[in-house]
């Protein structure tokens, strides 16, 4: 299945593991449309709407950029009135957009809190529900977050209750979309083994220095294209981990996704024990951000 004349609203599209995925369905000549709130150049991060426009299109595809903020209920409704006006319809959301800050309880101030709610849990809500009457009339409709499989267990929210709760929250969406949807829409998330060589590494988590121990954007834009081009009345309610899923699609390299093939990696956040991670995948025995 191709994703050829598709119309996929994606947000945090600027840069990134977002940027990424709209450059791999543009592949296909998808229509992308960039939700997101970099509009002119940041200090500490890469890239802009426009920068990531121009690279969509040079992959082929047709790319709206659009500034958004996923928080504000009347500039989502703007961003998708005008998708609508310029391509016609919506067939797959992407929720990539994300906030962290994953520190302990004395040491989240509230307005963080509030953020990542926002953007990560209430965003993936609003943006999705918005873009419901559309992806009810698609042809092969999706719905895809970013987000961790719900793995509950205490180690996972000791050390940054406030994120992980707000990520989780994406990942409780995706879980109910599943059963609302199922037969009509798909709803999946997908997450990575490794952190990935993105500007959360390099800002927040553990510097740019940590880049050479992580992944590239592309295994999850590799992910995502798959899942996206799956039936969607029969692919449905899962939450991928990136390298297993992609080595059951008969992916045999996956060091073609290192930063710097055969490092040890990085193991991401909420990553369970099951599925293993694939044979010849070295994970470091360290925890990320701390």
């Amino acid at each position: 299945m191709s994703l050829k004349g598709k119309t996929l609203f994606i947000t945090g599209a600027s840069r990134g593991i977002g940027l990424a995925i709209a450059e791999r369905c543009a592949q296909d000549g998808a229509n992308i449309v960039i939700a997101a709130k970099t509009d002119q150049p940041h200090p500490k991060l890469e890239g802009t709407i426009h920068t990531a426009a121009e690279a969509i299109e040079k992959a082929g595809g047709q790319a709206l950029p659009l500034v958004c903020d996923i928080r504000d209920e009347a500039s989502v409704d703007a961003a998708i009135a005008k998708t609508v006006e310029t391509f016609g319809g919506i067939d797959i959301v992407v929720n990539n957009a994300s906030a962290i800050f994953p520190m302990p309880t004395k040491d989240t101030p509230i307005k963080r809190w509030d953020l990542m709610h926002q953007v990560n849990a209430r965003g993936t809500f609003l943006v999705t529900q918005k873009a419901l009457p559309y992806l009810e009339k698609a042809e092969n409709p999706h719905i895809l977050a970013l987000s961790p499989p719900l793995d509950m267990r205490e180690k996972w929210f000791a050390p940054h209750v406030a994120y992980t709760s707000a990520k989780y929250g994406m990942s409780l969406c995706i879980l109910g979309w599943a059963g609302e949807f199922k037969g009509k829409i798909a709803a999946n998330a997908i997450w990575p083994r490794t952190a990935v060589a993105t500007a959360a590494i390099a800002n927040v988590l553990a510097g740019e220095d940590a880049f050479k121990n992580c992944r590239k954007p592309d295994i999850l834009a590799e992910t995502a294209y798959r899942v996206l081009t799956k039936p969607a009345a029969e692919f449905t309610g899962n939450f991928l981990i990136d390298d297993s899923f992609l080595v059951s699609e008969g992916v045999t390299d996956l060091d073609q996704f290192s930063v710097t093939p055969g490092e040890e990696l990085l193991p991401d956040f909420f990553v369970p024990e099951e599925p293993a991670a694939p044979e010849g995948v070295k994970i470091m025995d360290v925890q990320l951000g701390h």
